[in-house]
């Protein structure tokens, strides 16, 4: 499929809180580095380059920016490369979302988790002072288990009421903490991996959110069991030859089917690769048949 005139727009609009966004967005997540993310000891990206992806992505009409300060590798920072791309001239439309509770050491090693409401404030911080912001637009409380999220949800709906964070939302969870964040402050949207083949016992979670007007954001749709390290796996020959039949990529369909999962279903596909965000957001305007979609539910259930 073409690319050359494609935008965001073309993915259709969804409503977090009072934020219109493009359902098409962007993940940061893979710019401070070449190759697999998250890494403590990955390369430093080209600082250049993932300007430019940045400053594209914008021109493309991407308006809802996926980040966290754990995102970084030496010399490169997720935040510090959006602040420094795009700080002092942020549209006024774009919604910059980061999350909170994991983190890594200055050397990149992870360590536990964020619990406290001290140390969940100290991130919140952190992400304000690499964004140079004065409030988050969104905060996803990103959940390691199953325990109760009461505690350290009620921490940050603390911190929306004082006005350092517009908007609430949880990050890998079950329907049950989702429950128990709902019960103290509105959750905007549940940040969840999923893709085809990827959770599909998450599909029935995916049509709740929907039915409760919660935008459900996967991660990891494209990259599927690759994660971090990207997708590389060879694809099936049921989702290429839907591809070949739209003169699409794969990750595209993956993309695709994504979005056709529901109006309320988000996309934040992360690259450091300018040729591969177009073909990224274009992937917005791509519309998937039934059978195309009876095809590639089959394989998403079947892959399970």
């Amino acid at each position: 499929m073409t690319t050359e005139t494609i935008t965001a727009a073309a993915s259709g609009t969804w409503t977090l809180g009072d934020m219109t966004v493009n359902r098409i967005g962007f993940g940061a997540m893979r710019i401070p580095q070449d190759g697999p993310a998250l890494q403590a000891d990955s390369v430093p990206g080209d600082r250049a380059r993932a300007t430019a992806v940045l400053r594209r992505a914008v021109e493309l009409g991407v308006n809802h920016i996926d980040t966290a300060a754990f995102y970084f590798s030496p010399l490169r920072s997720a935040n510090e490369l959006i602040n420094s791309a795009l700080g002092g001239r942020y549209p006024d439309d774009l919604v910059i979302a980061t999350k909170v509770g994991p983190r890594r050491d200055s050397c990149g090693e992870w360590a536990a988790h964020a619990r406290t409401p001290r140390e969940l404030r100290g991130q919140v911080e952190e992400n304000l002072r690499q964004l140079g912001r004065d409030h988050l637009d969104l905060v996803n409380l990103r959940v390691l288990g199953t325990d109760s999220v009461a505690d350290r949800f009620g921490a940050l709906a603390e911190l929306r009421d004082a006005g350092l964070i517009r908007h609430l939302g949880v990050s890998n969870v079950t329907p049950e903490q989702l429950a128990q964040a709902r019960a103290i402050a509105p959750v905007v949207c549940v940040q969840n991996m999923y893709g085809i083949g990827v959770r599909p016992e998450q599909d029935e979670f995916v049509r709740f959110c929907g039915e409760q007007g919660i935008a459900f954001v996967p991660f990891y749709s494209i990259a599927a069991a690759g994660r971090e390290h990207g997708a590389g796996a060879a694809e099936s020959e049921e989702l290429a030859a839907v591809a070949r039949a739209h003169g699409a990529s794969t990750a595209q369909v993956r993309l695709a089917w994504t979005l056709h999962r529901g109006p309320h279903v988000l996309a934040i596909p992360g690259t450091g690769n300018p040729r591969h965000l177009d073909a990224n957001v274009a992937a917005g305007a791509l519309r998937l048949t039934g059978d195309d979609l009876a095809r590639l539910d089959a394989l998403h259930h079947a892959q399970a």
